[in-house]
């Protein structure tokens, strides 16, 4: 069973890598990086890295993960003709988060844990918007997909 499983992953891991990929770090050569200041409630203070892990711990409950559909899509090769396709996104860094994907009559909040990988489908040939905070830095970028896309997220 173990040998199966090891062998699966392997099979998934190199389909995601002959993905389109690109890959950003939150440094310097990011889209968009800024911190968030730290916002005082009484005699409490919060920051938005502790707002983002209580979304995080919230949503992971509810979350209906599209793994089955993503891993179809990336397996398959689909025809162009396909309406959707699909979107996977990596985590690399010591942070949970959660990424937020908006488009044309699209909305999605995703929940991505430390060193995790999560994927969604969406329609094809739309502009997207991607925002969401990783260890205190904001990641923005929008892109127009038409074909599988990947993000790999590190600090």
């Amino acid at each position: 069973m173990r040998k199966k499983l090891l062998l699966y992953v392997s099979f998934v891991i190199a389909f995601l890598e002959n993905c389109e990929t690109t890959h950003y770090r939150t440094t310097a050569d990011s889209p968009v990086r800024r911190s968030y200041p730290i916002s005082n409630t009484g005699n409490r203070a919060t920051t938005s890295a502790s707002q983002t892990e209580l979304e995080y711990q919230a949503l992971v409950k509810t979350y209906k993960s599209e793994t089955a559909e993503v891993l179809t899509d990336l397996l398959n090769n689909p025809s162009p003709d396909d309406p959707k396709t699909s979107i996977t996104v990596e985590n690399k860094s010591r942070c949970n988060m959660v990424l937020t994907i908006s488009g044309n009559n699209y909305f999605k909040k995703i929940p991505i844990g430390t060193n995790k990988i999560a994927g969604v489908m969406v329609p094809k040939n739309q502009n997207y918007n991607f925002s969401g905070m990783l260890c205190n830095s904001i990641y923005q970028k929008t892109k127009f997909i038409t074909s599988t896309y990947n993000i790999t997220l590190s600090n």
